[in-house]
């Protein structure tokens, strides 16, 4: 199939090529914007805007709500020709990541786009890929958190129009690996941040949620092929019924893939890495990891998970260093500190009565 082909069936309609100046303009740009952004990754400015003045660059009539789109097949990035050039977007500098972390074999054939796999017919880690490359491009983009919803779930984010819940679910992923390693792994084509993951977890639970995080993906594309043809048969009252129908199945769907992948993150980590708790001080960054990580997660209406999950590790902390009277003494002492606060902070931050407390006593 040619490359003019390939475009259309992309919906690329190919208008005009940007001159030089203003390629130079946009790579210089996103070039600075990365480097200062990503300090650890030790970018190199002059480096990253030489291979993206190299690009070609054209201005194209893309399809809705695209702005820029990298073609690796011709290595070639179309911008939407209403595009002002000199107001980069998150999605130019994400359609410039893709390029950058392209690797190739010799004959030019694409193996790894990041964390996705090209030699696989499946492509697996598309998903967890895009969404490790636009919290890059949101975080080159300074832009800020906010509070949405979507399919029912309440999550922060600072996505909101890309990916919000591919990129919630990665963002919970890099709390717990670290940033530095997920964007290393994004933009370099290593296997590091899996690596991590696993070491923590395993390589089941990574498998799974990479396949989970695929499938959230294509679940959301069919909705949206459902949504076109109810716009494009609105007249016929059975066929839009029938769609309707099938679109409240998969929000339904969606939301249950994501909730459970959510719980699958934060169950698998955190029931490895208590066992790694075995002095007040870990015990204490056991707790506070835990306790924040609230802050990252997806919430529906009545579910109560996290809050329970939070009290059970807290107890398991307790049963585990129950010392006994051979102990030290400045040892029990630190320990029923601990303790006591653990539950004092408990009970402030999920409104256990005095009815829980007596149960315990």
């Amino acid at each position: 199939m040619s490359i003019k082909r390939d475009l259309k069936k992309e919906g690329i309609e190919v208008i005009s090529k940007l001159d030089t100046l203003t390629v130079n303009s946009i790579s210089k740009s996103i070039a600075e914007k990365l480097s200062k952004t990503f300090p650890e990754l030790e970018l190199n400015t002059n480096e990253l805007f030489i291979r993206l003045s190299r690009l070609d660059m054209f201005y194209a009539k893309l399809p809705k709500d695209i702005s820029a789109k990298y073609f690796y097949k011709n290595k070639t990035i179309y911008f939407d020709c209403n595009l002002d050039s000199k107001k980069i977007s998150d999605v130019a500098i994400h359609e410039c990541i893709h390029y950058l972390q392209e690797r190739c074999d010799k004959n030019g054939d694409i193996l790894r786009l990041g964390l996705c796999d090209y030699t696989s017919s499946k492509l697996p880690g598309t998903g967890l890929n895009e969404a490790a490359v636009q919290l890059m491009a949101a975080k080159c983009m300074k832009s800020d958190y906010e509070n949405v919803k979507y399919f029912g779930i309440d999550i922060p984010t600072n996505t909101e129009a890309y990916y919000p819940l591919e990129c919630a679910l990665v963002n919970q992923m890099a709390y717990l690996i670290g940033e530095d390693i997920l964007f290393d792994s994004t933009i370099n084509s290593n296997d590091r941040f899996k690596d991590q993951f696993i070491s923590f977890t395993s390589e089941k639970v990574f498998l799974t949620i990479q396949k989970n995080i695929d499938l959230l993906i294509e679940k959301q594309d069919e909705l949206k092929g459902l949504y076109s043809i109810i716009q494009e048969n609105d007249t016929d009252v059975k066929l839009t019924r029938k769609c309707v129908k099938e679109i409240e199945k998969y929000k339904n769907d969606i939301r249950e893939l994501f909730m459970n992948t959510q719980k699958l993150i934060l169950t698998s980590y955190f029931d490895s890495t208590i066992n790694l708790t075995y002095t007040p001080k870990l015990i204490e960054n056991y707790r506070n990891e835990l306790y924040l990580y609230k802050n990252l997660l997806g919430q529906v209406d009545g579910d109560t998970f996290f809050n329970d999950y939070y009290i059970d590790k807290m107890m398991q902390l307790e049963k585990r260093y129950d010392l006994n009277n051979s102990e030290i003494k400045d040892l029990v002492v630190v320990k029923h500190n601990f303790v006591s606060k653990l539950f004092r902070k408990i009970k402030t931050l999920f409104g256990i009565n005095s009815d829980y407390e007596k149960i315990r006593e």
